[in-house]
């Protein structure tokens, strides 16, 4: 074969690289799933780009990014798995930051009118029956719960009535399936309008837990790859702020 024929064939390989669409790995914290369903598809139409989206626990997301599973970008529930990634240097430089601040909420299926508009009185309508939370030792949103539990000096009993899920989806589902009488959850999971929750929920005080400040990482795995840089960028930008305040998360001003 030719030099020129090399050459050539060199050149409409990396003409037909240029205009193939990318691909883009996200490992994504249970909670927020459904938000980043939905900005993941108006990202896909207007990039042409296609997302692959992997959710569970921040924790065991987190183990797998460090035994080396295939991700691009991390948004994770916390910041402190994102601190320990940059630590351990398996981060691009400066990609971490604050893509939205989690809220907590308590979320009773069969309470009425009649129940008290405070949290911790609502709380004690489920004296003796099972309660959910996600399994503080992995998933943020059950640290928080925890934290709450803790604050509201509540008998020692009450650990025995403690139903942990893996992550806090599983703990929404403990409570839509009447498997337990009321648990906490995230404030995003009860506004999707496509599964409006039944009863009640109460939206807790954020000076009982830490901040959930859910961040993410653009992973080493991404440095070649335009489309998860993209991505990075996109989950940045106004429209898609709007969209995440709209689906119950606070915003953090200072972007850090």
């Amino acid at each position: 074969m030719s030099f020129f024929r090399v050459c050539l064939m060199l050149y409409l390989i990396v003409l037909t690289r240029a205009g193939a669409a990318g691909e883009v790995r996200l490992a994504v914290a249970s909670n927020f799933l459904a938000p980043v369903q939905v900005i993941a598809a108006t990202f896909e139409a207007e990039s042409g780009d296609e997302v692959l989206v992997s959710s569970g626990s921040t924790g065991k997301l987190y183990a797998q990014i460090v035994n080396g599973a295939p991700y691009d970008l991390f948004l994770a529930a916390n910041s402190r798995e994102p601190e320990r990634l940059e630590g351990e240097g398996l981060i691009q430089p400066d990609s971490r930051y604050t893509y939205a601040l989690g809220v907590l909420a308590l979320w009773v299926p069969e309470a009425g009118d009649d129940v008290a508009a405070d949290a911790r009185t609502a709380f004690a309508t489920t004296a003796g029956r099972r309660v959910a939370i996600a399994n503080p030792r992995t998933a943020p949103y059950g640290a928080a719960a925890e934290a709450v539990l803790k604050d509201w000096n509540l008998p020692a009993s009450l650990k025995a009535r403690l139903v942990r899920g893996e992550n806090v989806s599983q703990a929404y589902q403990f409570i839509a399936s009447g498997n337990v009488a009321a648990g906490f959850v995230a404030l995003s999971q009860l506004l999707d309008p496509k599964r409006p929750p039944a009863g009640r929920f109460w939206r807790i005080d954020k000076n009982l837990y830490p901040p959930i400040r859910q961040q993410v990482v653009l992973l080493k795995r991404a440095a070649h790859n335009p489309a998860a840089e993209a991505f990075w960028h996109y989950l940045r930008s106004a429209p898609v702020r709007e969209r995440i305040a709209a689906f119950g998360y606070g915003l953090d001003s200072a972007g850090d």
